[in-house]
């Protein structure tokens, strides 16, 4: 987790319109350390620029605006202790805080692929765009991780318990799902955007946005929220799977999808969506920042990167590997206070309002 490279995110004004361009599009945007830090200084000095009117979010590239964070770094920093990855999302939390509490527009086009990260950077803001291409989603605990970056406070939110289907289970969704689950607020075509972002340099964010919207396709989501609802009532995983399998064919595929994850990061996953309920951003933030330091130690966070994107065998093996190997007491134990490394988003938040 080096210090940025000057082109990894780009910054510019024009007319009245603050412009960051993730720059990595090989990495499909994926944020290192340097970004964070650099969109927190820059999205600071905007805020107080009265030459600045609106902040537009963008991924160079034509893959996505971010693919999450770069889990390769965070992978080798953990053979290491793991320090740097613990300030990189110290940063990172706090970059999402600014982003929900910021004074001016904040407009993200969630184009193409906005996972993990991206989605941290884009769904806190103000003006959400989607496309018909965009493909999004938390998929945490694919790798034994668990959704932050303020994801566990966004997917809480959900209709339902179409939040809790999205975070088990890690699945991509569309533009439209994005927007029924409340990730995103408006649909505009992928070929509109050059023009919109054109618009956003003399025009109010309302008005651009509200020239180019149009009518989101059907979440296909929202069609299959009789069975997630019913199946997903349950504050106990292993029950939630029991109920998928009894449903019929998607939710059956569900439950295969799940029971596919880490075992750990499934239970601490639905622990953490019921226990943000009523949470502040900041609060949520503090606590993924408990459990994501929790995730650091334990051997499933980096056994999941290996499987993934590492080696590449798709085949990880987790430590315990069943749902029922995980204790309530083994869950607990990541909800406990940090003691002096706790983030402390709220206690600044509290003060700040």
């Amino acid at each position: 987790m080096e210090a940025v490279d000057a082109d990894e995110v780009l910054f510019e004004r024009r007319g009245h319109l603050g412009i960051v361009t993730l720059n990595r599009p090989r990495a499909v945007n994926a944020l290192s350390a340097g970004m964070v830090k650099a969109m927190l200084q820059q999205l600071a000095a905007w805020a107080d620029d009265d030459a600045v009117a609106t902040i537009l979010v963008r991924g160079a590239g034509d893959r996505g605006l971010c693919a999450g964070g770069d889990i390769v770094a965070i992978y080798k920093d953990m053979l290491h202790g793991g320090q740097e990855t613990a300030e990189f999302w110290a940063d990172e939390y706090r970059l999402n805080s600014l982003i929900a509490r910021y004074p001016k527009p904040y407009v993200a086009f969630m184009d193409g692929l906005v996972l993990g990260g991206g989605v941290g950077i884009s769904a806190h803001g103000s003006f959400r765009v989607v496309t018909e291409r965009t493909r999004t989603g938390m998929p945490e605990t694919t790798i034994g991780f668990v959704p932050d970056v303020g994801g566990t406070f966004l997917l809480s939110r959900s209709p339902g318990e179409t939040g809790t289907h999205a975070a088990l289970t890690g699945a991509h969704l569309s533009g439209a799902d994005a927007l029924f689950l409340g990730l995103a607020d408006h649909f505009v075509p992928s070929e509109n955007l050059p023009a919109l972002a054109e618009a956003l340099e003399s025009s109010t964010a309302e008005a651009a946005v509200e020239r180019f919207a149009q009518a989101a396709p059907d979440s296909a989501l929202a069609g299959q929220r009789e069975w997630i609802d019913a199946a997903y009532a349950y504050d106990d995983a292993e029950e939630i799977v029991r109920s998928l399998r009894s449903l019929g064919a998607e939710a059956v595929a569900a439950a295969d999808t799940i029971d596919s994850k880490s075992p750990t990061s499934v239970k601490v996953t639905l622990e953490s969506l019921r226990r943000v309920r009523g949470m502040s951003l900041e609060e949520a933030l503090d606590q993924e920042y408990r459990v994501g330091l929790r995730c650091l130690a334990g051997p499933d966070f980096r056994e999941g990167i290996r499987a993934q994107v590492v080696d590449k065998d798709r085949n990880p093996q987790w430590k315990p590997p069943t749902l029922a190997d995980v204790h309530e007491s083994d869950v607990e134990g990541y909800f406990a206070s940090l003691g002096e490394r706790e983030l402390g988003l709220a206690a600044l938040g509290a003060d700040a309002t």
